[in-house]
């Protein structure tokens, strides 16, 4: 296992300047968040033009991508115009060597066969191009359950999760059990959470966040992919982003 942080930390700066950011903190890999409603990358301007996208990672610090984060905004990412991005992610994501892609499971109230019949499209063309799809395990999506993340996971062929522990403090299942998804995982997200309204993201140290605890059940399920510090970069926090990033660093490599 190794730590990463996603570059999301620092989405309300340039990607330039949030690269040069996580390096100063001397990460060495990121999880490249590619987001429909971002300042950074976007999926709509990469499947447009892909090598000047490549050409704004490389000419930055010397960081290495772990995962990509995919977000494609409102849509079915089997319809044409959205498949067609998806698939252009999935070509972008060789060059950078990347083997793990990150979607968002349907939201919550979504059958979940019209869900298996989604994810097992996308899934299969991702294997074929010799990736893995995960999808984030998150609080107002279908895989807020841990049950039914893991039961995404038994239907379809392939499919992993980007455990996310802070939706099953914060989320409709709070407080459940969720270490039966550990099997399946193929990509971390981490932050301090804790368990009142608003809470969401807190000071490292002072949420619920076992990580000793999860680092402790990945190593005993063979996961060896990144630890990724997310602390969201959002106008409600009340710390330093920075100060933040810093500290979780340093505590998830303290128990690696």
């Amino acid at each position: 296992m190794f730590v990463a942080c996603n570059t999301l930390c620092f989405s309300n700066e340039p990607l330039e300047s949030a690269l040069r950011h996580i390096a100063e903190l001397e990460f060495d890999k990121i999880d490249l968040a590619i987001v429909e409603n971002s300042p950074h990358l976007r999926p709509s301007e990469v499947a447009e033009n892909p090598e000047a996208a490549l050409h704004r990672l490389r000419r930055g610090p010397s960081l290495t991508p772990a995962a990509l984060g995919l977000d494609f905004g409102e849509g079915d990412l089997t319809a044409p115009l959205l498949r067609k991005r998806f698939e252009a992610m999935c070509r972008l994501a060789k060059p950078l060597t990347v083997a793990v892609l990150t979607i968002p499971a349907a939201p919550l109230g979504t059958s979940f066969d019209d869900e298996v019949k989604r994810l097992s499209t996308l899934a299969g063309y991702a294997m074929r191009e010799g990736l893995v799809l995960a999808v984030e395990t998150h609080s107002k999506t279908l895989t807020a359950d841990p049950k039914q993340a893991v039961e995404l996971c038994k239907a379809i062929p392939g499919l992993g999760l980007t455990l996310d522990p802070s939706h099953y403090i914060q989320g409709p299942h709070n407080g459940a059990d969720f270490d039966e998804v550990y099997p399946y995982v193929q990509s971390v997200h981490l932050r301090d959470t804790g368990k009142n309204p608003g809470e969401f993201q807190v000071r490292v140290g002072q949420g619920e966040i076992e990580y000793n605890r999860v680092v402790n059940q990945l190593v005993r399920v063979g996961y060896d992919r990144a630890l990724t510090v997310s602390i969201l970069d959002l106008p409600e926090n009340n710390f330093e982003v920075e100060v933040e990033v810093r500290k979780l660093k340093l505590l998830l490599e303290s128990l690696l």
